[in-house]
């Protein structure tokens, strides 16, 4: 997953995962830190729609987009807290986690590489897998809006 993806991803499912009444204090103080991270780094950069409907695709492409127009792909801080948040979630509250698209668990390879993933569901589910060499995961696309969002053709 690219560095942008993994930033927007991690404050989506921090804000699902979040703002239920039943979330840990680690993900709300995880949660917390990022977006304040965000906010003090980056203070052009709008977190609050995705806050407000952490599902809308069309609200993490405009963060992603704003978030292309600074430095934070290179702000080795923030792309720790993301990825810190994001493994909270994962582990506390696998259902939030899942819609990013892949949804992987315990899994020993020399690498993963996920990259190009558009989700309003799981797109790639694996447990237990034991690869010789690498995971190389793309252009993912499953579930939800991604798939309303695509212009349709004319009928006439």
């Amino acid at each position: 997953m690219d560095p942008i993806s993994l930033i927007v991803v991690a404050l989506a499912t921090g804000a699902a995962a979040a703002l239920k009444p039943t979330a840990e204090a680690a993900i709300r103080d995880a949660y917390a830190g990022l977006k304040r991270l965000i906010t003090d780094r980056y203070n052009q950069v709008d977190v609050s729609p995705v806050e407000r409907n952490p599902s809308s695709q069309a609200k993490r492409r405009s963060l992603e987009e704003d978030l292309h127009e600074t430095d934070a792909a290179a702000d080795d801080a923030l792309l720790q807290e993301a990825k810190e948040l994001f493994d909270l979630v994962a582990k506390a509250d696998p259902a939030a986690a899942r819609g990013v698209g892949v949804d992987l668990e315990d899994i020993d390879a020399a690498f993963v590489d996920i990259d190009r993933v558009r989700s309003g569901g799981i797109g790639v589910r694996g447990r237990g897998w034991n690869v010789t060499g690498g995971v190389r995961i793309s252009n993912v696309e499953a579930g939800g809006d991604v798939y309303q969002e695509r212009p349709q053709p004319d009928p006439s």
